[in-house]
């Protein structure tokens, strides 16, 4: 299943994805499940899944895309975890990268995609979000498909030259990150490591790589952030970019006003924005 999360006459709401359209959720069930974070944390798919061949309510021109989890309580990232990736910033620690996104950070599918004002270098990653479905704290390896809901495309937008070595002051300034376009549950997905994904900045396939060649493996990186932080349905963890980001092309490539991005994965599906300026006050 795909879950959606829109805006619609000003109107929040979350549905359904089926070929026809969009059926509304949040009209249905909102009583019960207020948003998609609270139906995860209310094992509500079965009563998602209820719904497939309803009839649907909007188009998808109709609505205006939401991040599939509007407001996650901890959106975890992790670095440097494609060989091609460590390879092009000579990285050598084997341990995970993490940090952190605020959820003000993200935006929708086919929202605007705001490139800070002050920056010079705002680059492209696209990378495979896994949605957690179920609570856990210190979940071992092999228990850990067993607490994700599914998968989204991330346009991890960065603020290179606020980066440096701590890579929070280049990762959350407002709508620098694309989240989207929709949820797809884990049982569409048997194998989360075996999909191409690509990113496109303006028509040009700018990353191309495939999950299976990220080092550090969902059920691991599962196991490791809940070590210290307990996970909860709806948390975010954006598994890591390919190698091909624009600060390490030659010349360095970087996102502009009015550019298109775009980032695809194999059983997902293509999130596409546009760049934005930064309008600052006067």
């Amino acid at each position: 299943m795909k879950i959606v999360s829109f805006l619609v006459a000003d109107r929040k709401s979350w549905g359904l994805v089926v070929p026809r359209g969009i059926v509304d959720l949040g009209r249905r069930l909102g009583t019960t499940y207020p948003d998609v974070r609270a139906m995860l944390a209310g094992d509500g798919i079965a009563r998602v899944a209820a719904f497939l061949h309803a009839q649907i309510d909007y188009h998808a021109e109709e609505v205006v895309f939401l991040p599939p989890i509007e407001r996650p309580e901890k959106i975890f990232c992790v670095g440097m975890n494609y060989a091609e990736k460590r390879a092009e910033f000579a990285e050598t620690n084997p341990a995970p990268t993490l940090f952190v996104r605020f959820p003000y950070s993200q935006t929708g599918h086919g929202c605007p995609v705001l490139k800070p004002a002050v920056t010079r270098e705002f680059d492209y990653e696209g990378e495979l979000a896994v949605v957690i479905g179920k609570a856990g704290f210190r979940i071992p390896t092999e228990e850990a498909y067993a607490h994700v809901a599914g998968y989204s495309c991330y346009m991890d937008g960065s603020v290179r030259d606020w980066q440096h070595t701590w890579f929070t002051a280049g990762k959350n300034w407002r709508e620098t990150g694309a989240f989207g376009p929709w949820l797809v549950t884990a049982d569409e997905i048997p194998d989360p490591h075996a999909l191409k994904i690509g990113t496109w900045l303006n028509g040009r396939q700018v990353q191309d790589d495939n999950t299976g060649n990220m080092i550090h493996r969902i059920p691991e990186l599962i196991a490791y952030i809940s070590t210290f932080s307990p996970l909860e349905p709806g948390d975010v963890i954006i598994t890591g970019s390919p190698g091909g980001v624009g600060k390490k092309r030659n010349p360095p490539l970087f996102m502009k006003d009015g550019d298109e991005i775009e980032v695809e994965i194999e059983g997902i599906g293509r999130l596409r924005n546009t760049i934005a300026q930064e309008a600052i006050a006067a």
